[in-house]
């Protein structure tokens, strides 16, 4: 049995590192990242690229997805080929105007790919092929989402990565890697109009989520041409389980709608942090535990956990094809993220381990 450790996470503002060329930026620059101890200053590049390789190097993926990446494959690339351990493969997918773009990583000198280890498909309006229906799905669409018979216009702020992974064994699966609307709210509001905001930020990610499932996830789970391919759909989704206030409103959540209906089980997606639970947890559906970031309480300015970052996959397959769901907001060594790479992300990387027989 070959293992293989994916990964998905938002390695926040990554695109500040770099300059044209591709280059990084001096070591001593100022960029826009985490900043844990609230000190007056921002992380420089150097920090930066320390924590988040250090991390990295840890953690020790095959595959990882990227949040918040570089606009450029090859500032990608650049910083796997400089500060990662290892041998890999980059590529992102590009959004016309858009920034903080998805990448993919694949890391290829433990023998566990093919010599082209994935094919990435080209998402954008006009595309055929195998993501005619994503490039379709993921244009300006109308929907109506609080159910007042008034069909309102929505758009992908990132096109969604798309990519075939290819093994050694010859086996392959795909994965779709998100990164959706955020309901961070980052100016002072009156309150009502706070509330307008959190409502509004609440039905765009729920349009997104809706869009994706029926215009791709169904079909992609139905058609005869991909039902049988393992799924990943990973990233940071900005939606936990259950309904928040504002969803109470709307009377639905974003990442169910995403996983899918009771009413169609066997199109409905697993959720790698969930399966990892124990069975007393899973049992009561007990999901306290689990935690991808935090925010500050803007009223009582405590810190507040929550889990918006996400691993699914298919039930498309006979056999269970990963296990070991992780976020990490500890190293191998015990110590906290955080305090050892504080530099690297306010979010933590989520990975999970795929065995390639099974695939």
């Amino acid at each position: 049995m070959s293992t293989i450790r994916f990964g998905v996470w938002n390695m926040e503002w990554m695109n500040d590192l770099f300059t044209d060329g591709p280059n990084f930026k001096p070591d001593h620059k100022k960029v826009r990242g985490p900043n844990p101890y609230r000190e007056n200053d921002e992380p420089t590049v150097l920090h930066r690229r320390q924590s988040l390789s250090g991390v990295l190097n840890e953690i020790d993926v095959d595959v990882l997805v990227v949040v918040e990446g570089p606009n450029k494959a090859s500032e990608l690339q650049l910083f796997f080929d400089t500060d990662v351990q290892g041998t890999w493969v980059c590529d992102v997918q590009p959004t016309k105007g858009g920034s903080q773009i998805i990448g993919l990583a694949v890391r290829t000198d433990k023998g566990l790919f093919a010599n082209e280890p994935f094919q990435r498909f080209h998402i954008d309006e006009g595309q055929g092929g195998e993501s005619k229906r994503l490039s379709e799905a993921t244009s300006p669409f109308f929907i109506d989402t609080d159910d007042d018979e008034i069909q309102e216009l929505y758009k992908f702020e990132r096109k969604p990565l798309y990519a075939d992974i290819q093994l050694s064994n010859g086996k392959h699966f795909r994965v779709l890697g998100l990164h959706l609307k955020s309901k961070g709210i980052f100016e002072a509001y009156e309150w009502s109009k706070w509330w307008s905001q959190a409502d509004a930020n609440r039905k765009k990610i729920l349009a997104q989520c809706t869009q994706l499932r029926e215009a791709f996830l169904d079909y992609y789970l139905t058609d005869n041409a991909t039902k049988h391919i393992p799924l990943i759909v990973c990233g940071d989704i900005n939606d936990g389980p259950g309904m928040d206030s504002s969803e109470r409103r709307l009377l639905s959540s974003g990442i169910e709608k995403l996983m899918g209906t009771v009413w169609k089980p066997v199109l409905c997606l697993g959720n790698v942090l969930y399966d990892a639970l124990d069975d007393d947890k899973r049992r009561e559906i007990n999901l306290s535990s689990i935690h991808t970031t935090s925010f500050r309480d803007p009223i009582f300015h405590n810190y507040r956990k929550v889990w918006i970052d996400h691993i699914l996959y298919s039930r498309n397959h006979p056999e269970k094809w990963l296990s070991n769901g992780v976020f990490h907001d500890e190293m191998p060594d015990g110590s906290k993220i955080w305090r050892k790479y504080k530099y690297a992300s306010d979010h933590y990387p989520i990975t999970v381990d795929i065995d390639s027989d099974k695939i």
